[in-house]
């Protein structure tokens, strides 16, 4: 009987103390606070084109972030697109991280266009300056018009299966990009697929970035205590414990920034051949020879930079032929003309590589006035040199034929000729008396042959 008494008392003991346990344990199972990320921040800018040199200086800032144990790297971004190649490259290395990696579209006016709206939105934090825009990421071809045809729907009409790949291939993997960091997927897709563009507002309000500041102040104050996943764990942003440190570019870095776009590198090709052009045509000025050079490299180097198209290549070296043959064959302008032609062709499609970049040659804005400014030049030059080849030659022993002169001394058959001012040795097949008038017939080394001169 006790032991039956003592059983049911331990039993209402344990009854009693169930919810005090399960409490326990509710307590027990709530999430740690989540660990601080503190350190200097660091800043990469990036203001132009995305090509290698942009892609190589923001690898190269991820780097220095996670050797340093920064709180973060910050990346202001200003940029039409770029080449989609390295675009992966430069998400590739921010989804893999280790330190969190903030994108600030900045300054006021600027915009994160077609690849900067991929790069946007793989960052741990995106963020936006008023005034700002983003999206357009459509992949586009070159030419005269580049805009994707739309049907009355307003659906794009790929062109051919190229655009279609690239479309399609576009808007997979910025829609994978959302869905990682928890954005708007059908906003992204829209952006690819109808190169539908927002406001810095409008993209706050779509969930597409995650907060707005005014310069890079505001933002680092708003980041302070801010959450986000780093590596699947969610940490704390310290923003107020280091200093902020800018990642300066190299200066090679800087100058194939510059000579990466598109349009610059068109201009750095035309303008190095037609200086080369002039140097070939008038050996010895070397100035226009070695800045033509110059260009030309320079030009190259920016080709192997850009997705360029072999079809547009061939086409370019086509033109310059056909511009060069135009000095020696002669032909009214015909071969200039068509060289010029060729060279329009050629620069429309030498980087028209959709399935690469959405980078190319504004056609009317830059390529086509090139090209117009280098034919004039060159037609200048033409004229110059075809009226020249008609002159008579003014140097050289063949411009002694014809001449008349002088017998200095009798020629019989040999003897002395007064002539351009200068005493000739000579030679006769007749007997010519002192002070007579002869013809050249002919200049055997230093030696003339003449003949009596007719009145």
């Amino acid at each position: 009987m006790r032991v039956r008494n003592a059983l049911r008392i331990r039993a209402l003991a344990l009854f009693a103390l169930l919810p005090l346990g399960l409490a326990f344990a509710a307590l027990g199972d709530e999430p740690a606070p989540a660990p601080k990320r503190s350190g200097d921040v660091l800043v990469a800018r990036v203001d132009g084109a995305i090509n290698g040199a942009s892609a190589a200086h923001v690898l190269e800032s991820i780097e220095q972030a996670e050797r340093a144990g920064a709180a973060l790297l910050l990346i202001e971004l200003d940029t039409p697109g770029g080449r989609l190649d390295f675009t992966k490259d430069i998400i590739t290395a921010m989804l893999n991280a280790r330190v969190p990696v903030v994108v600030f579209v900045s300054p006021q006016g600027a915009w994160a266009g077609s690849a900067g709206t991929f790069i946007t939105l793989a960052a741990h934090v995106a963020s936006m300056a008023p005034g700002t825009t983003i999206g357009a990421a459509h992949p586009v071809f070159g030419g005269p018009n580049p805009l994707p045809q739309r049907d009355e729907k307003g659906e794009t009409q790929p062109s051919d299966y190229m655009m279609e790949k690239a479309e399609n291939i576009s808007a997979a993997y910025i829609e994978a990009i959302a869905q990682e960091r928890d954005r708007n997927v059908a906003w992204a897709e829209r952006a690819v697929r109808k190169s539908e563009a927002v406001t810095s507002e409008e993209a706050l309000e779509l969930g597409v970035i995650d907060l707005l500041a005014r310069d890079r102040a505001e933002l680092l104050a708003r980041l302070h205590g801010m959450r986000v996943k780093l590596a699947g764990a969610p940490i704390e942003l310290d923003t107020k414990s280091g200093v902020v440190r800018e990642v300066a570019p190299t200066l090679m870095s800087r100058v194939f920034q510059v000579i990466g776009e598109p349009n610059v590198a068109a201009i750095l090709l035309l303008a190095g051949m037609a200086l080369l052009y002039f140097e070939f045509n008038q050996p010895g000025l070397i100035l226009p020879g070695i800045t033509g050079a110059v260009l030309l490299v320079l030009g190259l180097l920016a080709i192997q930079m850009l997705p360029f198209s072999w079809t547009g290549l061939v086409f370019g070296v086509i033109g310059v032929g056909l511009i060069v043959a135009e000095v020696f064959v002669g032909a009214f302008g015909v071969l200039l003309l068509s060289g010029l032609a060729f060279l329009l062709l050629g620069g429309s499609m030498i980087f028209d590589r959709p399935d690469l970049s959405d980078l190319n040659i504004d056609f009317w804005g830059v390529l086509f006035p090139a090209v117009l400014g280098v034919g004039l030049c060159l037609g200048v030059a033409i004229l110059a040199l075809s009226g020249s080849r008609r002159l008579a030659q003014q140097s050289g022993t063949s411009e002694l034929l014809g001449m008349v002169g002088v017998t200095e001394t009798a020629l019989s058959p040999t003897g002395t000729v007064f002539l351009r001012g200068e005493y000739w040795n000579a030679e006769a097949d007749e007997v010519i008396e002192a002070s007579a008038r002869v013809e050249t017939v002919a200049v055997e080394g230093l030696r003339l042959k003449v003949k009596r001169a007719s009145d």
